[in-house]
């Protein structure tokens, strides 16, 4: 049974087995992995999931652009991982209040929805009451994963957001 977990240092193997997996300069949605962050040594790993954890904190909670992160794990093994982005910054209109990653051995297995259902969870005991959900307009998988979860498509369809084309959900959760 998968379990959503925050991110630490005892699953540096098995994070990094998920990391390889998606190849270099891939991006993985939902870590929170920066080009900067240097994730091989044990020490680099340990302060990025340090780093990972204080914008999740009090600190960031209080200024309103907070991020939980949580990884998708099933015994030893990450599937993915996924983040609950807080506040009205740039980059939650951007890119949605949720993003989320599967690695490619793991698809199609219903983690992704499960996952994202999970969030919303969380963010219902926050007492959200809408979430911004953004994925690529091609990812036809993560525009079911959305609409399971009860994405309603913002009016227009796909839109261009710079990256290429995105597609934009409201979810209800109040």
């Amino acid at each position: 049974m998968p379990e959503l977990v925050a991110p630490t240092v005892l699953l540096h193997a098995a994070w990094l087995e998920a990391h390889d997996e998606w190849g270099p300069g891939r991006h993985e949605d939902g870590f929170g992995l920066g080009p900067s962050d240097e994730v091989g040594s044990a020490d680099g790993f340990a302060a990025w999931v340090t780093m990972l954890a204080g914008q999740s904190g009090p600190e960031a909670v209080a200024a309103g652009h907070a991020c939980t992160y949580r990884w998708i794990v099933e015994g030893d093994r990450v599937h993915g991982g996924i983040a609950l982005r807080l506040g009205p910054d740039d980059y939650v209109l951007r890119f949605g209040h949720i993003g989320y990653g599967i690695r490619p051995s793991s698809r199609r297995r219903g983690l992704a929805t499960w996952a994202l259902g999970r969030m919303l969870d969380e963010a219902r005991g926050l007492g959200l009451e809408h979430m911004l959900v953004v994925s690529e307009a091609s990812n036809t998988a993560s525009a079911r994963t959305i609409e399971r979860n009860g994405g309603v498509l913002e009016p227009g369809g796909a839109r261009e957001a710079g990256a290429g084309a995105v597609r934009r959900y409201r979810i209800t959760i109040a």
